[in-house]
């Protein structure tokens, strides 16, 4: 069985799991509410698994990260898709005018292209049926929706293409699992852990555990615990379960508390993240 957050895109979490042969159901997903909902229950439920929303494997999303960590300790995402977005914007009188209804996953995927379109969306929850959002958009008024949940008698409005040029969108299987699965070539790691003694300077003792691993970070993330002032979240790539395997047995050598958030084969996830433009100190 295969589910998703209440907050997700349906149509495209879906399309995620037949792209990767998770499922060939045709129907939905099963909604499992909230996200802490979502973990707990694929925790609790034997062979139930869920369709996440991972920001990109090598960049992962804040609130995937935290909730991971804050949920079960089977719990683990083991295998990365990428499809391409199914958003449109559309209306039935072909105007852009009125309000622009749009849902959480949405909003998510299309913010930055809507902004700069100069578009101010009214957003509702993901589970608000497409009837309550038509109701809600008025006469004036336009969705922004998946391909497949078009109303009938919209159509695409001009500016609609563009909602595709952001890039693919990434999604992960969640799973609960005893142990973490074993792999031989590469796959992305996103490893949590905690100095063994927080305090000023502690991370780099266990920043130097890993590059003596031959891990070389992609991310690195720090967030307040309420068990010490700093969580870190990483994401690398691990040539082996072994390799991973020696690095946890040295953090745990060393009492550094850890976890294993996911393991996702694969050697490359194309195209990367967003990348970052800098502009440094003393340059003209």
């Amino acid at each position: 069985m295969l589910g998703r957050d209440e907050r997700e895109s349906s149509a495209h979490a879906l399309l995620a799991a037949r792209a990767q042969g998770w499922s060939t159901e045709p129907v939905e997903l099963l909604d499992l509410g909230t996200t802490a909902d979502t973990l707990a229950t694929v925790a609790s439920i034997a062979d139930l698994a869920a369709v996440v929303h991972l920001g990109h494997p090598e960049q992962p999303s804040p609130g995937l990260e935290r909730a991971l960590l804050e949920g079960a300790s089977s719990l683990i995402v083991t295998a990365a898709v990428s499809i391409e977005p199914q958003w449109v914007w559309v209306a039935a009188g072909g105007s852009s005018g009125g309000q622009v209804v749009v849902d959480e996953a949405g909003l998510r995927d299309c913010a930055g292209v809507l902004r700069g379109l100069g578009v101010h969306p009214r957003l509702v929850p993901t589970r608000t049926p497409i009837a309550e959002r038509v109701a809600l958009a008025g006469v004036d008024g336009s969705l922004v929706v998946e391909r497949s949940r078009v109303p009938a008698g919209f159509t695409e409005l001009p500016d609609s293409a563009v909602l595709a040029e952001r890039g693919p969108v990434w999604y992960g299987l969640l799973q609960s699992r005893a142990a973490v699965p074993e792999f031989t070539t590469p796959a992305q790691v996103w490893l949590a852990f905690g100095p063994y003694d927080d305090h000023r300077g502690s991370l780099q003792p266990t920043l130097a555990v890993i590059a003596d691993a031959g891990i070389d970070l992609q991310h690195l993330r720090s967030q307040a615990s309420v068990t010490g002032p700093h969580v870190f979240f990483t994401s690398f790539s691990c040539p082996s379960a072994a390799v991973l395997s020696a690095l946890v047995d040295e953090l745990d050598t060393r009492g550094i508390a850890h976890r294993t958030l996911a393991v996702l084969p694969g050697a490359a996830f194309e195209p990367g993240p967003d990348r970052a433009a800098p502009q440094w100190a003393g340059e003209l």
